[in-house]
């Protein structure tokens, strides 16, 4: 039960989370390139959005692109760890986090597309 109730890890937990963002927008161009995007975007979901639901559905659309670009940028990072110099597993990781990144912005325009147009 004392697990459940230590607040002080939550909030070593959130610290840590904030400091992940904070490396993404400082350092990983595609991230802020993205959270300006969904910054932007945000609010024409809420304008554009007829009920709940559609806002729920764009807004999320929208921050599921910076969660799939956070993995790759982790993912990458990992990759750059283990050695830079060229090799086909670590190009098959980096491209795989990359195809993840791709679906999720096709999901984006699928998600605003059928909203917007219905």
């Amino acid at each position: 039960m004392k697990e459940m109730l230590d607040i002080g890890r939550v909030l070593r937990a959130f610290q840590y989370s904030l400091c992940g963002i904070k490396v993404a927008v400082l350092s990983h161009t595609s991230f802020r390139q993205e959270l300006i995007i969904t910054v932007l975007l945000v609010p024409c979901a809420l304008w554009i959005g007829g009920n709940g639901v559609e806002k729920a559905l764009l807004i999320s659309a929208l921050t599921l692109v910076l969660l799939v670009e956070l993995v790759n940028s982790a993912i990458e990072t990992i990759v750059d760890r283990i050695g830079i110099e060229n090799n086909e597993l670590s190009k098959k990781a980096k491209d795989l986090g990359s195809a993840a990144v791709l679906i999720s912005l096709v999901n984006v325009v699928v998600v605003w597309g059928l909203i917007v147009f219905d």
